[in-house]
């Protein structure tokens, strides 16, 4: 039974149709990937799963409820952490504020994710806990980001673009923590990243979008294997 389903959605920005009956299914403990060249839908998909820019029609369905009937401070307590594109921290707080501005427990986790857990889970972030969030480099804003929706206890994770424009040793360590602790843990997530190869060696199953319309699915291995796929859309 899928925890996140998106049936024929549509949406709009005015009168200029953005997405085409998007199909998406991500099951409990799934990581999947959703890839794409710029301004192909993917970020207006996730938009739209969490009511910021709402379908015109379709379903969209999360852990048994009808997310088009929600606002987005709903969406969210029913257990999603959303990480937008451009990281998006409190500039004005220091780490530890930002962490600590968003702990709930939406999810019910039994063990929840506390402070010290995501310190341990990115240690740069306790090295700099007092200082304000806006005198962080880039990579360690978006691990504060990642850090700061893990606190919230999500059922499902969306990361939107949480490696654009880091440096490659940071993006590795942020990949490194997607693969070997939240995948581990059996976190649900969902990817909307770039890098093939990285993504199929993190994630179950993949979703390429052009156009605002998913074109293609598949297995790591299938993505790895379809080279005229990957430059077709992927510009790979």
């Amino acid at each position: 039974m899928a925890l996140l389903e998106l049936q024929s959605v549509e949406t709009f920005y005015g009168p200029s149709q953005a997405l085409f009956g998007v199909d998406l299914s991500i099951a409990a403990g799934e990581v999947v990937t959703l890839m794409g060249r710029n301004g192909m839908g993917k970020t207006t998909t996730v938009r739209t799963i969490m009511g910021l820019s709402p379908a015109a029609s379709g379903t969209i369905k999360f852990d048994g409820h009808d997310l088009r009937k929600l606002p987005p401070h709903r969406i969210a307590q029913l257990g999603i952490g959303y990480v937008p594109e451009g990281r998006l921290v409190f500039s004005n707080l220091t780490v530890l504020e930002n962490l600590v501005a968003t702990a709930a427990n939406h999810g019910r986790a039994a063990e929840p994710w506390t402070v010290e857990r995501v310190m341990a889970l990115f240690p740069r972030l306790q090295e700099r806990a007092s200082q304000y969030a806006r005198t962080l480099s880039g990579g360690e804003q978006q691990m504060l980001a990642i850090g700061r929706a893990l606190m919230t206890n999500p059922k499902f994770l969306i990361l939107d673009e949480a490696t654009e424009g880091l440096a490659p040793i940071i993006r590795e360590e942020i990949w490194a923590v997607l693969e070997y602790n939240l995948k581990d843990s059996g976190q649900a997530i969902l990817v909307i990243d770039k890098h093939p190869k990285a993504m199929a060696r993190i994630a179950d199953k993949h979703f390429v979008m052009e156009k605002g319309r998913v074109v293609w699915s598949g297995t790591s291995e299938d993505l790895l294997a379809d080279e005229a796929m990957q430059h077709r859309f992927l510009g790979v």
